[in-house]
């Protein structure tokens, strides 16, 4: 991984003040018509009706590519959306504690994760940074024999084939949501959000039937 900066970038005291001025223009106008008060937001428990684990691209903000407000939505993103313990852990949280019935493994075209797991194959030799490699680590053996075979659009069938097994580590490397799926409480699939066309395509696993509010 090259250790380069992007020297037309802002400055941390440019960044710092774009976001503050963000800051202002959100208090003044309350966020838009999805936004509700401070206030409610703090007496209300939370009740997110899906959680989503998705990249952490720039380009991919969860919220704003589902419509969805505060609260609506228990967002966790990681690069390449490796499915390490601290995101288990974050999303066992979610369903246990808040009751969303939906889990969505959120994958995007022109992933830089996938593309570093990719050029790891293809080189034989990892990132630099021992950070980085953790990621691309959990990426490569599941992508390995695509790499391997080559052909048209390897690194979009990449990102689908890391999706479906991320969304099958979530299904049955934690106790918790296995159980949930078993007992048909929870769905967990796998998507892909289009960066150029904004369209997002569920291509792994099917959401469950409606499920008792009120289970006996």
């Amino acid at each position: 991984m090259p250790h380069t900066w992007d020297p037309s970038a802002l400055s941390p005291d440019r960044a710092l003040e774009r976001l503050a001025a963000g800051n202002r223009r959100f208090l003044e106008t309350g966020g838009g018509a999805r936004a509700r008060p401070n206030a409610q937001l703090v007496k209300t428990p939370q009740r997110p009706i899906a959680v989503v684990l998705g990249c952490s691209d720039s380009r991919m903000p969860v919220e704003i590519v589902f419509d969805e407000g505060f609260g609506d939505l228990f967002v966790v993103r990681v690069a390449g959306h490796v499915v390490a313990p601290s995101v288990v852990g974050s999303v066992e949280f979610a369903v246990s504690q808040f009751g969303p019935r939906l889990v969505i493994v959120l994958g995007h075209t022109h992933c830089g994760a996938v593309g570093a797991a990719l050029r790891a194959i293809e080189t034989g030799q990892g990132p630099g940074s021992r950070n980085v490699r953790a990621i691309t680590d959990r990426i490569v053996p599941h992508i390995l024999e695509l790499a391997r075979a080559g052909g048209d659009d390897v690194a979009r069938k990449a990102m689908r084939a890391y999706v479906r097994a991320a969304a099958d580590h979530l299904r049955h490397g934690s106790r918790t949501v296995e159980e949930l799926v078993l007992a048909g409480r929870v769905a967990v699939v796998g998507a892909e959000y289009d960066i150029e066309t904004g369209k997002v395509e569920v291509f792994d696993g099917v959401p469950l039937p409606p499920y008792p509010s009120h289970p006996s």
